[in-house]
């Protein structure tokens, strides 16, 4: 009888950085979030960014104009990254600071204690970076420092409190979920070490139109989806428009439908008139 041949498979050692998403998601699944997903033309936005880099040959980040309009948008409906403290009372912040990813060249300083997680590009690393008082800083400004942390991902935060995370990480599950109860029950915590709002932008990864279903353990997370060209009856003509998919999730113990329906609209109003870009040069 003819020997079945061996199974050929690789084996590669689970990154301690994968360790901080499964920790964080086991605390999001203990929230009560509700989803809403929308689409808004990005038509005009689009344009914008386009003309400028034919003129300029300068890319201008795309996910900075979305930072830039969700800033201005919490900020004149703060309940929306509310947060409640150990004493039951709601802190609203006045400064908007928003968590997001950015891929960057993979910091020295965590080759040398984590492997890279599995199926990651060589070399490329998926950084979570707090933009600070996004609601007080021009489309520009946010622009700058994304390119600025692509450049230097050593001088993010993210990448700093690696050496107490790397130690963090070696306690047993049941003190880092504690650990993790206590961050999120002192506002002034969550502001300082994960900022106020969350934005994951997937769409960047592939073509079309889409949403993503994040599980946040902000009061207010966006997952930025893809973008699809439709066909729309405009002035009685048809042209081709650009939507983006938006998913936006709420911390439903915190923020009710009302309050949540008119973030929405006022995000919708700002992304699809160009907020900001009209004096990026």
């Amino acid at each position: 009888m003819a020997k079945k041949p061996a199974p050929t498979y690789q084996v590669e050692p689970f990154s301690r950085l994968r360790q901080v998403v499964v920790d964080f998601q086991r605390h999001a699944h203990s929230k009560h979030t509700t989803h809403g997903l929308i689409e808004v033309d990005v038509t005009q936005a689009r344009r914008l960014l386009r003309e400028h880099k034919a003129r300029t040959g300068e890319s201008l980040s795309f996910t900075a104009f979305i930072i830039t309009c969700l800033g201005r948008a919490v900020d004149e409906n703060k309940p929306v990254h509310a947060y409640r403290n150990w004493r039951n009372q709601l802190i609203l912040f006045d400064e908007v600071d928003v968590t997001t990813i950015i891929e960057v060249k993979r910091p020295e300083v965590l080759d040398s204690h984590s492997a890279p997680p599995s199926g990651q590009e060589s070399g490329s690393f998926p950084l979570a970076h707090i933009l600070r008082t996004v609601n007080q800083r021009t489309f520009r400004d946010i622009h700058q420092e994304i390119r600025a942390i692509q450049a230097q991902p050593q001088s993010s935060q993210g990448v700093q409190q690696w050496g107490f995370l790397r130690w963090f990480l070696l306690l047993p599950g049941f003190v880092r979920q504690f650990s993790y109860r206590a961050l999120f029950r002192s506002p002034h915590l969550v502001k300082k070490y994960t900022g106020t709002v969350n934005l994951t932008a997937v769409g960047m990864f592939g073509q079309g139109g889409g949403w993503a279903i994040s599980m946040p353990n902000h009061t207010l997370g966006i997952a930025v989806g893809g973008i699809a060209e439709r066909p729309v009856i405009v002035d009685g003509g048809v042209e081709p428009r650009e939507y983006l998919s938006l998913t936006l999730s709420f911390d439903h113990d915190i923020v009710d439908g009302a309050p949540a329906a008119r973030f929405a609209r006022r995000l919708k109003e700002l992304i699809e008139s160009g907020y900001g870009l009209d004096a990026i040069g």
